[in-house]
C-alpha cells in the first residue's frame, strides 16, 4: 500500500525546551507554537512485500546514518502499532525547509512521515492519536498536525498516552506574518537533541525557566484569542530569551546565535523603538522569525534584506495542518 501526506513546519512562541523521557520524548513543559504556510515536507510511504529492510531517499537521495536510523525506528513504532513488524517500506521525503538549521525541519519531516506511514500500513488514526505517535518520532512534530496556533500538552503519565497536542486557534483565526531571515543553512554544531539534554542536566537556570512557562502560557493564549499583537509577540520574545539564556548557564555553555543574529534582534528592537511593532523569536539555531502585522510587510522586510549576513528572508502566515495527497 502507498501513501503520501504533505505537513508544514512550525514555530515555538513558547518554547519545547528539555526531556522528561527521552525514549518517548516527553517534555519537561507545555509549549506553543504556530503552524507555518511557507515551509513544508510532503512524503510518500510504500510498504513492499519485497523489501527486507526500509530505503529512504531525502530530497531525491538515499540516506543511511543518523537520518535513516530515526526513520527506521520511527517506522518500527507504526507496525507494532499495525501488528506488522516484518513489513518494510521506501519512503520519499521532500523538504522545503533548511534542514538543522533551526527552522524545526523535522517537525514537519516526522509529521508527514506520520500521516503517510500509518495510512499506507492501513491504520486509520484520529488527529489526537496521530499527533501521540507523531511526538515519538520528533516532540515539536505533534503540533505540526494541525493549523495555526496549537498547544502542545506536556501530560503527567509515563506512559504519554496524555502528552499530544490540541489546537488552540485555526490558521483563519489571525493573519498576522512571519518573517523567516536566513542566516545560515549549516547543520548545525549542536543539535537540538544534545543541546536540551545537555541544558537539562547541567543548566542552573533550567528550573527557573521550567518555572515561567505557566504564566506565559496562559498570557499568551489570551493574547491569541484577543488578537492583542503587543501581547503576544512580547510574550513570545521574552519566552525565546529566557530560553537561550539556559544554553549560556548549561556546561559547557553553547549558543545557537550567530554575530548576525544579534544584529537582527537589535534591528527589530530599533524598529519597535520607531514605531513598527516586531518582535523576534529563535529556536534551536541561528536563524531568526520575526512576528509583525500586514501593514507593516514592506518595511519590516526592506529593514531585514539590508542586514549584513542576511542571505535571505521568507514571509509567510499561519498554515494548515497535515493533509494527504
Amino acid at each position: 500500500m502507498k501513501a503520501a501526506a504533505k505537513a508544514h513546519t512550525n514555530i515555538a512562541l513558547i518554547k519545547y525546551w528539555g526531556k522528561r523521557d527521552d525514549a518517548l520524548i516527553l517534555p519537561m513543559n507545555n509549549s506553543l507554537s504556530l503552524t507555518l504556510d511557507g515551509f513544508y515536507t510532503t512524503t510518500a510511504v510504500e510498504f513492499q512485500n519485497s523489501l527486507s529492510a526500509d530505503r529512504f531517499y531525502l530530497n531525491g537521495r538515499l540516506t543511511e546514518g543518523t537520518a535513516y536510523s530515526r526513520v527506521t525506528a520511527f517506522l518500527d513504532r507504526i507496525r507494532d502499532v499495525a501488528g506488522q513488524p516484518d513489513r518494510f517500506a521506501e519512503i520519499h521525503s521532500t523538504n522545503h525547509v533548511p534542514t538543522a538549521a533551526g527552522f524545526a525541519s523535522s517537525a514537519s519531516g516526522f509529521a508527514a512521515l506520520a500521516a503517510a506511514a500509518t495510512k499506507a500500513i492501513g491504520l486509520a488514526p484520529n488527529e489526537q492519536e496521530l499527533s501521540m505517535l507523531t511526538r515519538q518520532g520528533s516532540g515539536s512534530a505533534c503540533r505540526s498536525i494541525y493549523g495555526g496556533f496549537v498547544e502542545w500538552e506536556k501530560g503527567t503519565e509515563a506512559d504519554g498516552s496524555d502528552s499530544y497536542a490540541v489546537p488552540v486557534a485555526p490558521a483563519d483565526h489571525w493573519n498576522i506574518k512571519v518573517a523567516a531571515v536566513i542566516l545560515s543553512s549549516d547543520e548545525k554544531k549542536v543539535l537540538s537533541r544534545e543541546g536540551m539534554k545537555r541544558t537539562v542536566d547541567t543548566s542552573v537556570y533550567y528550573p527557573a525557566w521550567v518555572a515561567s512557562i505557566p504564566d506565559d502560557l496562559a498570557a499568551i493564549k489570551d493574547g491569541i484569542m484577543a488578537k492583542d499583537f503587543e501581547k503576544v509577540g512580547a510574550i513570545a520574545e521574552a519566552n525565546c530569551l529566557r530560553m537561550h539564556a539556559t544554553t549560556l548557564a548549561a556546561r559547557p555553555p553553547f549558543s545557537y546565535w550567530q554575530s548576525t543574529t544579534i544584529s537582527i534582534m537589535q534591528a527589530v528592537q530599533d524598529l519597535r523603538a520607531g514605531g513598527v511593532p516586531a518582535f523576534f523569536t529563535i529556536d534551536a539555531g541561528p536563524n531568526v522569525k520575526v512576528l509583525y502585522t500586514p501593514e507593516y510587510e514592506e518595511t519590516v522586510r526592506n529593514t531585514l534584506r539590508h542586514i549584513s549576513g542576511v542571505h535571505d528572508v521568507t514571509v509567510t502566515g499561519p498554515g494548515s495542518g497535515v493533509s494527504y495527497i
